[in-house]
């Protein structure tokens, strides 16, 4: 079994960054695909960014293109989320979620992850 812990959320003012990251114990992630999600008070969950095992695909929600950057570092068993250009629109508790199964295609469902971290806030003010 794979736990995942999220760290690095915290209070940013509107333009400010954060980067988040989630640490995986239990066992090796370097063969999971890997993604973030994101859930405000009152909203459905929805897809952040993802990253292939290998990390030579990503994919990031519209609503973030060209602001965040997920990554990975294999060798220490961590992904990250690298946040700019911060609005307030991205407050939400944001979770780190990991396949469970090797493949090369990227997800974007919430329901294609086996493993999921508790999250950590992320609230932007204006």
């Amino acid at each position: 079994q794979v736990q995942l812990v999220e760290s690095g959320g915290g209070l940013v003012q509107a333009g400010g960054s954060l980067r988040l990251s989630c640490a995986a114990s239990g066992r090796s992630i370097g063969n999971y695909a890997m993604g973030w999600f994101r859930q405000a008070p009152g909203k459905e969950r929805e897809f952040v960014s993802a990253i292939t095992w290998n990390g030579l695909n990503t994919k990031h929600a519209d609503s973030v293109k060209g602001r965040f950057t997920i990554s990975r570092e294999n060798a220490k068993n961590m992904v990250f989320l690298q946040m700019n250009s911060l609005k307030p629109e991205d407050t939400a508790v944001y979770y780190c979620a990991a396949r469970g199964v090797i493949s090369q295609v990227v997800a974007t469902e919430a329901s294609q992850y086996f493993y999921w971290g508790p999250g950590t806030q992320v609230t932007v003010s204006s």
